[in-house]
């Protein structure tokens, strides 16, 4: 199955989750025809910040690799942050049809196992 990282809110939720810090930017007029749209950059300590641009469809990671300074490689990272991101996408959508998450449990796979209920 795969992730595609659509709703901003989750992927903020997913980044807070991972205690990975972020500023929202929003594009002005000169820089896109999405006008107003919404994107985030992570602070690097070589001042190469990575981003999360939207490209119509999806949040993609932006980056330059010879630039790359996070703890991870690139595609941990991104698998990191794509897996959490489809754990609070789950949550939330399924929050919204009344269920609740009453246990939350990642292995030490990295596997993330989730029991939700709903009362009728």
């Amino acid at each position: 199955m795969k992730t595609s990282l659509q709703r901003l809110t989750y992927l903020e939720k997913a980044l807070k989750k991972l205690k990975i810090s972020y500023n929202r930017k929003q594009l002005e007029q000169s820089q896109t025809p999405e006008v107003g749209q919404i994107y985030l950059t992570i602070p690097q300590s070589n001042s190469y910040d990575l981003e999360f641009a939207w490209d119509g469809k999806n949040y993609e990671l932006v980056v330059d690799l010879s630039f790359w300074a996070q703890a991870y490689p690139v595609d941990t990272f991104l698998e990191k942050v794509t897996q959490q991101y489809a754990v609070e996408s789950l949550v939330g959508e399924s929050q919204k049809l009344g269920f609740q998450v009453i246990e939350s449990e990642q292995s030490v796979e990295g596997v993330t196992t989730l029991r939700l209920e709903r009362w009728n």
